[in-house]
């Protein structure tokens, strides 16, 4: 059930305002006067109101104050603070395509006109795209799980598909999820040098033209049916299925068919238990864009055959990309409550055949209704929304479920150049990081993890390669290096595919050149082969193109906890049997960008190595790494030989807000706990702990205490860190193939930098490594800075 909403949008400041607004058909996108938009092709966008700065104090970057205030209402109107339920129950995910660039642009252009060493690096605790989420967890206390999706323009619909996993998995009590994103130079100059933007407000459906972008935050609050009503919430509507899909067609343009999106509708509408026949009313995508405004309603006609009411609500607050399919969901959670339909302003006729609820709201039925959402990369998003009396049967998280299984993994990171080079590395000990230190504007020289973007990619389609950045390269090298091992699938098994991106920071080389050329040249030198290539799941959209992978498609951001969170969905798809096989992918860059933005943060980066629960610093690297998981049975049709199957995970967050941690490592120990009791083992029957240190004291010793409090410290430690640096979200995966690497080996990897376990943590394995016999369970631990920690528990198959 949805029993909060929350909304900010160019249609106001809350629910409210902006429903009254939007059904009146008073449209918010306006000439802007909050971002300079000269040299452009349009002056219009749909600005949010401006917010009162938190407390009255300093105002936080605005993607920040967008999402506390949407998520604020959502909370209030849900009376969450009433509901009784613990902490660790709570969940929260958050879409943003955005997040914090608008205070990424402020430091870039400090940067480049007044030198790195002017720069002031504090306020980029909030470039990172999970800081919104961070802020949002520490304002209400929500414990529980927390991920940030973005998969571009489709990243809402994700979100809450992704939180109705976690609820019908059982991981959660309740879920707020929500996106949000804000009016950014990156998006206007990369929508304009694409000649994407129409000159006048939007006119989707009709003069199609272009888009407007606009800003705002939606956010709702879901909660298993039986406690909603126990507790006597307000039911303002029910979430009752969402459908993933990618169309495998190009990097930004959508399938010409349509087939894409027919299937996520599809998928929405069978997974909600109702036919196409039934839906009353369809939240389209609707972007303006004469691409999208031809090939949506081609693909609604297709399902539907005579299609029901269909409106564009970016007709009058604009896109706001990671943010439009959250606000969107809240339109359609109040058309359901409120039996009004939202309308489309017009400029013209409408396609044969479509009704688009021309200018004002229409009263009518809407007890069935659907939200579409499509993005770059060829990823489409439909999730239904329905009255809360339509009839559907959630999973019980005791439900009989499949087994889950690794059926494949390889990676590279550093200096390697494939997984058997990594492989030999964890053996030795040796760091994967070395190579001619980075020195920057006058700073001392640290190393970087980077890889040989030509050795790593030998033998990939050139064709294809020509379009990937280096983050797409690195992700198209893993995949490679797991189809060296397992063998490419065959048409079918690619079709039916998911792939689920995880990523620390994204392409953040190429929104640094991107936004270079812009600031140093103005808007003409925005390169329209780059921009595409901005976006967090571009790397995965070029994967899917390549490999024709259809399946569910979504794209973790999490800081450090991103591909354990991936992991986790995969698991959940898989178990509940709404995938059979998805590839989980992680890929972080480590290039000179990213070294400057850490240099001004005293004791955080090493000048030497990396040696965990030693301190002295981290050192940042690249790495890339893909992971099959799939069911038994999956796993057995193609002729695969599991590596492992995953038993159990624990996903556990505290307050510690933007950039900060427990030190007391209380909320990190209930992972580990959560992950053990989901695997149905005790502490003493772990055999390897595959550690997230770092050498960062603060992370390190929050760890350490985590350990101890659930009694692991004693049991074998690794710490993958030591031989690959600090690969960000894709780290967790470089730490369970070290765990793999000793399930089959039967030999414990070394610790590099360290002699001898220390007293604190007598488990840490040494340099020298250590011979161990079969290891039977293994606890693969990651956390993110500003309070997220996600443990993976996997045992050996067959067990």
């Amino acid at each position: 059930m949805i029993t909060g909403v929350g909304m900010v949008s160019a249609l106001g400041a809350g629910v409210e305002e902006s429903w009254d607004n939007l059904v009146a058909g008073r449209g918010g996108i306006v000439r802007a006067d909050r971002i300079d938009l000269t040299g452009l092709s349009t002056e219009f966008a749909g600005q949010a109101p401006d917010l009162p700065a938190p407390g009255g104090g300093e105002r936080p970057d605005r993607a920040v104050e967008l999402a506390l205030a949407a998520a604020g209402e959502a909370v209030r109107r849900g009376r969450l603070a009433d509901a009784g339920y613990r902490p660790e129950r709570l969940g929260l995910v958050v879409s943003t395509s955005l997040g914090g660039t608008r205070t990424g642009e402020t430091f870039h252009r400090a940067w480049l006109t007044d030198g790195l060493a002017d720069a002031d690096p504090r306020p980029l605790s909030a470039y990172t795209l999970h800081a919104c989420a961070d802020a949002v967890a520490a304002a209400h206390g929500l414990h529980g799980p927390r991920s940030v999706v973005s998969n571009a323009c489709a990243a809402g619909g994700v979100a809450i598909g992704y939180a109705l996993e976690l609820l019908w998995g059982g991981d959660a009590d309740a879920v707020l999820c929500g996106g949000v994103d804000p009016l950014s130079l990156v998006s206007f100059n990369g929508f304009n040098c694409l000649g994407a933007l129409d000159e006048h407000p939007c006119a989707p459906y009709t003069r199609s033209q272009g888009l407007t972008l606009g800003e705002g935050s939606g956010f709702l609050l879901l909660e298993r049916e039986d406690r909603a009503r126990a507790r006597g919430a307000e039911l303002v509507a029910a979430a009752l299925g969402y459908g993933l899909t990618a169309d495998a067609y190009h990097p930004t343009a959508p399938d010409p068919g349509g087939a894409g999106a027919v299937r996520a509708m599809a998928v929405a509408l069978a997974e909600a238990g109702h036919e196409p026949a039934e839906v009353d009313y369809v939240n389209g995508h609707g972007t303006g864009t004469p691409t999208n405004d031809v090939v949506e309603p081609k693909a609604i006609r297709g399902l539907f055959g005579t299609p029901p009411p269909v409106s564009s609500t970016k007709s009058l607050i604009g896109h706001t990309l990671g943010a439009a399919g959250a606000i969107e969901a809240v339109c359609c959670a109040l058309a359901v409550q409120r039996g009004v339909l939202p309308p489309t302003l017009t400029d013209g006729p409408a396609p044969q055949d479509l009704d688009i609820v021309p200018e004002r709201g229409r009263p009518g039925p809407a007890a069935l209704t659907l939200s579409n959402s499509f993005g770059f990369g060829g990823n489409n998003a439909s999730v239904a929304i329905g009255a809360p009396g339509r009839p559907r049967t959630l999973p019980e998280p005791d439900a009989p479920a499949r087994r889950v299984v690794i059926a494949g993994a390889a990676g590279l990171a550093g200096g390697a150049v494939d997984d058997t080079e990594l492989a030999a590395a964890f053996d030795a000990a040796a760091p994967l990081y070395g190579g001619e230190p980075v020195a920057l504007d006058g700073f001392p020289a640290h190393p970087l993890g980077q890889p040989d973007l030509k050795a790593i990619t030998r033998g990939i389609n050139p064709a294809v390669l020509r379009r990937m950045d280096p983050l797409g390269r690195l992700a198209a090298a893993a995949v490679k290096q797991l189809h060296d091992r397992c063998g490419r699938p065959g048409r079918a098994e690619a079709e039916r595919t998911g792939l689920l991106f995880a990523t620390g920071t994204g392409p953040i080389s190429t929104v640094e050149r991107f936004h270079r050329d812009v600031v140093l040249h103005g808007p003409s030198a925005a390169d329209t082969r780059l921009f595409p290539n901005t976006v967090m799941n571009a790397a995965a959209g070029h994967v899917a193109v390549l490999h024709r992978f259809r399946g569910v498609t979504a794209t973790v951001s999490s800081g450090g906890t991103s591909m354990t969170s991936a992991l986790h969905y995969a698991y959940r798809l898989v178990r509940r049997g709404a995938a059979e096989r998805v590839l989980v992918l992680g890929a972080d860059e480590a290039p000179d960008v990213l070294l400057a933005g850490y240099l001004g943060r005293r004791g955080y980066l090493s000048r030497e190595g990396v040696r965990p629960f030693h301190g002295g610093g981290t050192v940042l690297s690249a790495g890339a790494v893909a992971v099959l998981v799939t069911s038994e049975e999956e796993a057995e049709r193609s002729g695969l030989r599991p590596l492992a199957e995953i038993t159990g995970f624990g996903l556990t967050g505290d307050s510690g807000g933007i950039a900060g941690i427990d030190r007391s490592g209380t909320a990190w120990a209930d992972a580990f706990r959560a992950a053990l009791d989901a695997a149905g083992i005790g502490p003493d029957e772990v055999d390897l702990v595959s550690a997230a240190a770092m050498g960062h004291v603060v992370a390190d010793r929050a760890e350490l205490s985590a350990l101890r409090a659930a009694g692991l410290d004693s049991r074998p430690v690794v710490a993958s860190k030591s031989v690959v640096g600090d690969a960000g979200g894709t780290a967790p995966g470089l730490a369970l193939l070290a765990a793999l690497r000793a399930m089959d080996t039967g030999r414990l990897p070394g610790t590099w930098g360290v002699d001898a376990a220390p007293r604190a943590l007598p488990g840490l394995v040494p340099a020298a490594g250590a011979e161990c016999g079969p290891v039977r369970h293994a606890l693969v631990s990651s956390f993110a800075f500003g309070g997220s920690y996600q443990a993976m528990a996997v045992s050996r198959w067959p067990a």
